[in-house]
C-alpha cells in the first residue's frame, strides 16, 4: 500500500478537504486528475523538497481521502474546484504559487490562471485535458448506459474494468501493478468509491470547463509555461500537446518518450528533471 502524501484536513464550503504541505521555500502546488489521486505525486514531491521547494499538494473533492459529498448539487467539476484551490491558497497563506498539474487537473489550472493570471508565478501542465480533448470515446460509450445504472454494476466486473482502464495510462503495467494500481482502484471502487467516482467524476467530464477558457489561451503567453506530454498517451495523444503548445505562445513542450497518459507513473524521475530545470531558470 502507498502511503499518503496528504496528511491533513480542513473544512471548505462544509466540505472536508484532505491535503498537505511539504518542506520549505518556493510555494508550489500540485494538481491531480481522474480518476486518481495525490498519490500520483509522490515520487516528484521528494524531488521538489530537495530542490527547496515548498510543496502543496490535496486531492480534489470527491476524490482521493477528501470528503465524497452525498448532495449532488455539490459542484465537484473542474470548475467547481477552482473554488476549492483559492480557498486552500488562503489557508497556505499564498498570494502566488507555481502551479504543476496533470490530467484533469490541468483544466482546472488553466481556468485559474485565465481568471487569476496575478497568481500564477508559473505553470506546468502535464497530460492535461485541454479544448474538447475529452471524454474519450470509450468513455463515452461508457456513460450512455446511464450514471445509475454505472453506479449499481457488478462491484467485481467495475473494479475489473478499471483496473484494464488504469493499466492503459502507463506504458508499464507491471511497474504500476507492483506500486500505486490497487490504492488507485480502491479509490474508486467499492460501495463508496464506485458511485463516487461516476457521482464525482464521470458525471463532469464535460469539455464545456475547458472551452469557455480555450479562446483566452494566448493570454497565458505572458506566464512561464511549460507541457509535458508522454509520448504514448492514450488519452490525450500528443496531438493535443502540439495544439495547446500553439495557443500558448511561448511555452516550452518536451515529449517524454516511454511514458503513457499517467507518465508521472512511468518516468518520476526524468519529469521531476524537467520540472526543476523549468522551475530553476524563473
Amino acid at each position: 500500500m502507498v502511503q499518503p502524501i496528504v496528511t491533513e484536513n480542513t473544512i471548505i464550503q462544509g466540505c472536508r478537504i484532505a491535503y498537505g504541505v511539504h518542506g520549505s521555500g518556493k510555494p508550489a502546488v500540485l494538481l491531480h486528475g481522474t480518476p486518481s489521486s495525490s498519490i500520483i505525486w509522490r515520487n516528484i514531491v521528494p524531488k521538489l523538497v530537495e530542490a527547496g521547494f515548498k510543496v502543496h499538494v490535496f486531492d480534489l473533492l470527491g476524490y482521493g481521502l477528501s470528503e465524497r459529498p452525498w448532495d449532488p448539487s455539490v459542484d465537484t467539476s473542474m470548475t467547481g474546484q477552482v473554488t476549492i484551490l483559492e480557498s486552500l491558497l488562503s489557508l497556505w497563506g499564498l498570494d502566488t504559487t507555481h502551479v504543476i498539474a496533470h490530467d484533469i487537473g490541468g483544466g482546472i489550472a488553466q481556468r485559474f490562471a485565465v481568471f487569476s493570471p496575478h497568481r500564477v508565478l508559473s505553470l506546468t501542465l502535464i497530460d492535461v485535458v485541454s479544448f474538447d480533448s475529452y471524454p474519450s470515446k470509450r468513455t463515452k460509450q461508457q456513460m450512455q448506459i446511464g450514471l445509475e445504472a454505472l453506479t449499481k454494476a457488478d462491484s467485481d466486473d467495475h473494479r475489473t474494468h478499471f483496473r484494464e482502464w488504469l493499466l492503459q495510462a502507463v506504458e508499464n503495467p507491471q511497474k504500476l501493478e507492483q506500486s500505486a494500481l490497487d490504492d488507485y482502484l480502491n479509490y474508486i471502487s467499492g460501495p463508496i468509491g464506485q458511485p463516487s467516482l461516476f457521482q464525482h467524476q464521470v458525471r463532469h467530464y464535460d469539455p464545456k470547463h475547458t472551452m469557455e477558457v480555450a479562446p483566452r489561451l494566448g493570454e497565458l503567453g505572458d506566464l512561464p509555461v511549460q507541457l509535458i506530454w508522454g509520448a504514448n498517451d492514450a488519452w490525450q495523444v500528443v496531438d493535443w500537446a502540439h495544439k495547446l503548445h500553439e495557443a500558448i505562445p511561448g511555452s516550452e513542450l518536451t515529449i517524454v518518450q516511454d511514458a503513457g497518459h499517467f507518465s508521472l507513473e512511468d518516468q518520476p524521475e526524468q519529469i521531476s528533471q524537467i520540472l526543476l530545470k523549468f522551475l530553476s531558470r524563473l
